[in-house]
């Protein structure tokens, strides 16, 4: 039943994942609910990330295994030479975004949600306003509100950009050009990604990253073989230590490049084109947080691990985050586990994330995909907590599916705990990667052990075999260090 002093039980500011399931959830639930959205329903990952980026990851994908005259002979096959449409390869990510924008926005409305257009903003406990496309300014009185506001490309200064030949993630999705020679800002998943599509598409690229190894946020021994493979292996000139001190838009883009330590300036660049992908920034402009005297840290919201705001490490009643704009884990199907979980809370049903237990991807051919702890925090936790880490790697070469694909490059490195046997963590680069990586995050969310993992029957010939025999030498090496001991 739905309080009278209240125009709703719950207004959610901003339709990205995030909020999309926390209203979904919250309407189904029986709560009286508004959605505020200034800009297209389904956020970043709907319109300018996750979906039409695999959209172009997989038409571009099928340009490059047709072109691979060496891995399709292996199989006896002769194809003719690759003809594309760069127009329809971008049709095809354009047409997917409008169909999954549309099946969200229905899904809202069905559950019942009454969905807001314009600009929302706190206006004290439990008041929200928006200003409306159309200039008119509203202030509802809501029971519990959920900033997801989500987040914006970030542009380092000295880079202008003009959406045309300088630009970031949200205009390289739409695909209306592909440059002869283009530069890409930053070794991330999101860099990575787009020189998969740009180098399948027929572009040089030229990846520049300012911390001092290539694809810094990966796993070093993922990182070695990957990048033998997604940029060694590829018309792509990798540079790292550099910095993109300054870029010019125009035809052709000038960019100055420095050294990161003296910021000496090394040499100038001229391309054709420059993609930034320098990570994201919370998108909290705006959003008044100061009626109610709540500060972000670098930008962020924070948040305890039932999702609700904090105020000098205090709940703030009736508010809650989740998504990017709280910088926990910038993925978008962690926004939606926040979301339904921040309407748990609401509902008072008392729940807490698991942040460890959430895999995350990147879409390359092959993947990468890992969970849990990384290497050098699991020799912190070993270290701080008085136990031996355990380390074993099982390799994509002797699995009889890879065989079969003629795709066997490719490396699983599993972390656990000498003491119990409970499973850390993992990193994979291989086929399908993205697949694998959800059978140990089950794992590490159940807190289970190798030693009962390496019983588990897996099917016969499939990738899955990979993570088996990985849980096998890793309770082969338990029960050795236990005997040992």
């Amino acid at each position: 039943m739905s309080d009278a002093r209240f125009d709703f039980d719950l207004i959610v500011i901003g339709a990205g994942y995030g909020g999309f399931d926390a209203a979904k959830h919250a309407a189904e639930s029986g709560l009286k609910v508004a959605i505020i959205e200034s800009r297209e329903m389904g956020g970043t990952c709907v319109n300018r990330g996750c979906v039409p980026s695999k959209a172009l990851l997989a038409a571009s994908g099928k340009v490059r295994e047709l072109a691979d005259k060496e891995h399709l002979a292996g199989f006896g096959i002769h194809a003719a030479p690759v003809r594309f449409e760069r127009q329809k390869i971008a049709d095809h990510a354009n047409n997917l975004v409008a169909n999954i924008r549309n099946n969200l926005t229905k899904t809202l409305e069905r559950a019942g949600v009454t969905i807001l257009r314009g600009i929302g903003r706190i206006e004290g406990s439990q008041k929200v306003g928006i200003r409306e496309s159309n200039g008119v300014d509203r202030i509802f009185r809501v029971k519990d509100v959920i900033i997801a506001t989500g987040s914006d490309p970030f542009v380092p200064p000295g880079i202008e950009t003009d959406g045309r030949t300088v630009f970031t993630s949200d205009e390289a999705v739409n695909l209306e050009w592909l440059p002869r020679w283009i530069a890409i800002i930053g070794s991330g998943y999101i860099g990575l990604e787009f020189a998969d599509v740009y180098t399948a598409l027929g572009c040089e690229v030229t990846m520049i990253e300012a911390l001092d190894r290539v694809m810094p946020t990966f796993d070093p021994d993922i990182t070695k073989i990957a990048s033998r493979h997604l940029i060694d292996g590829r018309d792509i000139d990798a540079r790292s230590g550099v910095l993109a001190s300054k870029i010019h838009p125009g035809c052709p883009v000038k960019i100055e490049l420095s050294d990161v330590k003296t910021r000496e300036l090394l040499e100038e660049l001229e391309v054709d084109a420059v993609l930034v992908a320098t990570g994201r920034i919370p998108a909290t402009k705006g959003l008044n947080l100061d009626s109610i005297g709540v500060k972000t840290e670098r930008g962020f919201v924070p948040i305890d691990d039932t999702m609700r705001v904090l105020l000098d490490g205090q709940p703030v009643p009736h508010l809650w985050a989740v998504g990017d704009v709280t910088g926990k884990l910038m993925l978008a199907h962690t926004a939606a586990a926040q979301g339904t979980l921040a309407v748990e809370n609401i509902l008072g049903k008392p729940r807490s994330i698991d942040y460890r237990s959430i895999p995350a991807a990147t879409f390359t051919h092959p993947e990468i995909s890992s969970v849990g702890y990384s290497e050098l925090d699991a020799k912190a936790l070993a270290e701080k907590e008085g136990f031996e880490l355990g380390i074993v790697r099982s390799y994509f070469k002797a699995n009889s599916k890879a065989l079969a694909e003629l795709e066997s490059d490719g490396l699983m490195k599993l972390l656990f705990r000498k003491d119990t046997g409970e499973v850390l963590g993992a990193h994979i680069y291989g086929l399908h990667a993205a697949d694998l990586i959800q059978e140990v995050a089950n794992a590490v969310s159940r807190r289970q052990k190798v030693i009962d993992l390496a019983g588990e029957v897996h099917t016969h010939p499939t990738l899955s075999e990979v993570v088996e025999v990985a849980y096998k030498q890793a309770s082969h090496q338990l029960q050795k260090s236990l005997t040992e001991h």
